[in-house]
Parts: C-alpha cells; structure tokens; sequence
C-alpha cells in the first residue's frame, strides 16, 4: 500500500494544482492548534516539508519525513526544536486522517519517525537568587516605565507566567481568595486552567504601576511612548521579551528570554524546599517529567539523599 498522501496530486499533475493542495494541509494543521507561538513554529515545520516535497513526483511519505530528520540533525538543531517540527508532521498526518484522506493503516507508517532522545539536556537558562535580584534592580522606579517593566519581571519570575499569560492578564483576573491574592482561572498550553498565588511584593509591584498609570480595569500591561503616556490598551508578547532581554542585558546576561524567568521561578522555589507537585501546578505542567525538565535537577554529593537513611 502506498504511504503518500491521497490529497497531494501525481507527478502528472500540474504544479498548481500540488501546491494548492499543500496549502489546505497546513491550514487544516494550523486551524486545530490554539497557542500562536506553536503556531509559528508548526507552520515553518510544514513549510520545509513542502519545500523538500515541492519538486518530486512521490507525495509525502515516512521516507520523506525520515530525509527531513536526517537534515535537521545535520544542521545541529537542538533535540527540543527537531521534535518539535517532528510534532508538526504528525499532527498533518493525524489531521489527514480525521479527514478521511489517509485511513489508520497508513497513518500510522508515516508517523513511524523517531524522536530524538533528549538525554541530559538543559531546557533553557536559569538565574540564582542573586542574579533575580540584579534583574529585578535594573528597571528605574523612579519613571513609569521603570514601574511597568519591575512589574513584569516580578509576574515573571514570582508567578512562573508564560509571556503570552501575562500580556493578557487582566485585572479581574485578579482576586482574593483564602485571604491572599491570586490570579484566577488563568488559561494556560494546551487549554489547561490553573489558579496562581501572587506573592505580597509582586502585588505591591501590581499596585504600584496600576496606581501611576490609572488603570482601572482591563489588560494590566499597556504599551508607552517615550514620553511615558499610555498610547494602547495591550502590551503585545514580543514587547515583554524585548523588556527582559533589555533588562538580562544590563546585568551581563546574553540569549535570555521571559521563558527562562519562568524556570528560574521554578527552580528557586525547589532549592528553597518547594515540594515538586506543588510546582507543578504552579506552572500548569501536565506532567511532573516536564517539570523535572524545568529544574534541572543535579545531583548532590555532599549531602546525599541517602545520607540519612535512618538505618
């Protein structure tokens, strides 16, 4: 039985025709995904497929998928990013079989293609304590915008949000509950919802912008002009990366996102006795392995968990 897919036309065909059909592929793959930056990277991943398709007269096929492995593993890319594209090919597939253009059988040849094993690999960057602390100093609180940007580095590395979590938090999203504040029914990857406690110094950084910039409701984060007046009412994603990589910066530190404050959050927590399920719910991880990931953990030879064994 042939692998390639029914949807693309033959060799025969004209050119048209083959790339038309690639094109209601990917839209099919995009239109199911919900998070804009997997999106992004789903999309370039079907891109390069295509492009390797473009100018053969076989369609897609797990032999195909296997080049395209082989290629990026050629290139050097990371484990994390080579399954990642991977992913993509396997959500084109399973999307071609919902829609009745591959039956069980051949979805399941063509999806056949390994991961790459991510074996002692370090997810990421992490800041010590000392290090947030210099991160945290950097923004001017003097000016507004200094009181914004200390009032995203504080979301970020107190409350472990994603960037695209806090672009859109709002301040209804904040409440009391149990007598401390909390950010509420936060949707997070994958659709899944999670409630986060919000530390004494992180909300007074809250207030402190929210006072300055007389924001009374809606997005907590608004955009600036250089004058410091609020010129919007949504600070997109990109520009709080830009306002940690600015701030890393200052401080020494190259190649560092808003996504690594998420982790440090993470991994201070557990080295000051977090109990590790407790932050995985902190961060809204479906699995406490993904967790794991995020804390790097390392072993300990000095003082040894079994150490005290109590034998």
């Amino acid at each position: 039985m042939s692998t390639s897919l029914a949807v693309i036309p033959s060799a025969e065909e004209s050119q048209l025709n083959r790339n038309a059909a690639f094109q209601r592929l990917r839209e099919m793959v995009l239109n199911s995904i919900v998070s804009e930056h997997s999106k992004r990277n789903y999309a370039k991943a079907l891109d390069e497929v295509f492009s390797l398709c473009a100018n053969r007269s076989q369609g897609l096929s797990r032999a195909l998928f296997m080049e395209y492995r082989a290629a990026m593993l050629e290139k050097k890319l990371s484990a994390s990013t080579v399954n990642v594209r991977l992913s993509a090919i396997r959500k084109l597939v399973g999307e071609a079989q919902k829609n009745g253009i591959l039956d069980a059988e051949q979805a399941a040849q063509m999806t056949d293609v390994p991961n790459v094993r991510q074996q002692g690999t370090r997810l990421g960057n992490w800041l010590t304590r000392e290090q947030a602390k210099e991160l945290l100093a950097v923004p001017d609180r003097s000016t507004i915008k200094g009181k914004r940007d200390y009032c995203i580095l504080a979301l970020l590395v107190g409350c472990a949000l994603r960037r695209r979590e806090l672009s859109t938090l709002t301040l209804e999203d904040i409440q009391l509950r149990e007598g401390r504040w909390v950010i509420v029914d936060l949707v997070g990857k994958g659709g899944r919802v999670r409630t986060v406690a919000i530390p004494m110094w992180v909300k007074n950084a809250i207030n402190t912008w929210q006072t300055e910039a007389k924001i009374e409701n809606g997005r907590l984060l608004r955009p600036l002009s250089k004058a410091g007046k609020l010129i919007g009412d949504e600070l997109g994603d990109w520009a709080i990366w830009s306002v940690v990589e600015q701030c890393a910066k200052e401080i020494g530190i190259g190649h560092f996102g808003a996504h690594d404050l998420r982790r440090t959050c993470a991994k201070l927590c557990r080295k000051n006795g977090g109990d590790l399920e407790q932050i995985k719910f902190l961060l809204g991880h479906s699995s406490i392995q993904t967790t794991e990931r995020y804390l790097g953990s390392e072993q300990d030879l000095v003082v040894a968990v079994n150490d005290n064994l109590g034998l």
